[in-house]
């Protein structure tokens, strides 16, 4: 009876190891892209493993000596301390050879581009990885200095102040902190288009976040004209905390892709919303220029959802993102002007 027992549990226990295996395999397989799975290109990063070298083209720190000695162990291990520091180490290289070298060879076969480690397989320009990305970020950047600047000065150089030399409109600081964070956003957003590392993804999604949740705030206090700062306290405590909470979580729990791009969506299409719905009870001069902000940033979202492979290699979905909201930063900027002037001169009026 034993015996038997014994047969029936060590039957179990293989059938329990086999199902267990299976479903590991199905994992990785299911949460791999499909270059990562090609044949040629494994065994092109075996090589490259190995031998340092992707056909005819090597890489010098993938191994180096040490006080004339090769140094034993495997090939990652061997990387000098200024490279694992900038993260430009083998591992990524024979990557990219590799990854270029199966494109090529597909795109011959008329073969369409297939992801490799979760991306697009995009062309390396100076060493940036994501260069559309990085340039349109840049003009972002720039635009929202340029906005910032023009602000400050048609507040404090062409509208009158008070007697603190402070200006009248009630909701400058606001703005002030704004700029600082839309700037501090595509600052990083530059920095992780060029060398994607753990690091430079934490503090672009951070940043981001920050900047969304910020501006979901600012839409809520200007549409509904929160002057005091007991109310502004009030109304920003729950959003501040939510947001907090969602970066911890992100820094130090789990940098959760898919879920920071549904809070992000929720936060973007709400601050939308409220500022649509504003522009149309509104009867502000330069609504006008709200709406097509709004309509804009609405479709420019949709490029966030429709992925496609980059075209020449470079322009992807994102990238395009980030280049649409380029004018959108212009025409924003501008309508924040238009409203700090005509709340200054109104307010003059009224005290006059």
């Amino acid at each position: 009876m034993s015996t038997g027992f014994s047969i029936h549990k060590m039957m179990m226990d293989r059938y329990s190891i086999a199902v267990f295996m299976m479903i590991s395999f199905l994992v990785g397989v299911l949460n791999a892209s499909e270059g990562d799975s090609d044949l040629h290109y494994r065994s092109c990063l075996a090589e490259c493993e190995e031998t340092g070298c992707v056909g005819d083209q090597c890489f010098r720190h993938c191994n180096f000596p040490s006080d004339g000695v090769l140094v034993d162990g495997p090939w990652y291990m061997k990387e000098p301390l200024y490279l694992k520091w900038k993260q430009w180490e083998c591992e990524s290289d024979c990557r990219y050879a590799c990854m270029t070298d199966r494109e090529k060879e597909r795109e011959e076969r008329g073969e369409e581009p297939i992801k490799y480690h979760g991306k697009w397989p995009f062309k390396r320009v100076l060493g940036i990885q994501e260069p559309a990305s990085v340039a349109f970020s840049a003009l972002n950047l720039a635009m929202h200095l340029h906005g910032w600047l023009s602000f400050v000065n048609l507040l404090y150089y062409n509208l009158p102040l008070n007697q603190d030399k402070k200006a009248y409109y009630e909701f400058a600081s606001l703005c002030h902190v704004y700029a600082i964070l839309a700037m501090n956003s595509w600052f990083w957003s530059i920095v992780f288009h060029t060398r994607e590392v753990d690091l430079t993804e934490s503090l672009d999604y951070s940043s981001a976040v920050a900047l969304l949740g910020y501006s979901l705030i600012l839409s809520i206090l200007r549409s509904f004209n929160v002057r005091d700062e007991a109310g502004r306290v009030m109304v920003a405590a729950p959003f501040l905390a939510f947001f907090t909470t969602h970066i911890l979580y992100l820094n130090f729990y789990n940098l959760d892709y898919g879920w920071n791009v549904k809070v992000c969506a929720i936060m973007g299409v709400a601050q939308l919303l409220v500022w649509a719905i504003w522009a149309g009870v509104t009867r502000h001069p330069s609504r006008w220029k709200l709406w097509t902000v709004v309509f804009g940033s609405g479709l420019a979202m949709l490029l966030e959802f429709y992925d496609f492979p980059p075209h020449y290699g470079v322009f992807d979905a994102h990238s395009l993102w980030h280049g649409t909201t380029v004018p959108l930063t212009f025409l924003w900027w501008s309508f924040i002007r238009d409203d700090a002037e005509i709340r200054t001169l109104d307010f003059i009026k009224k005290i006059k």
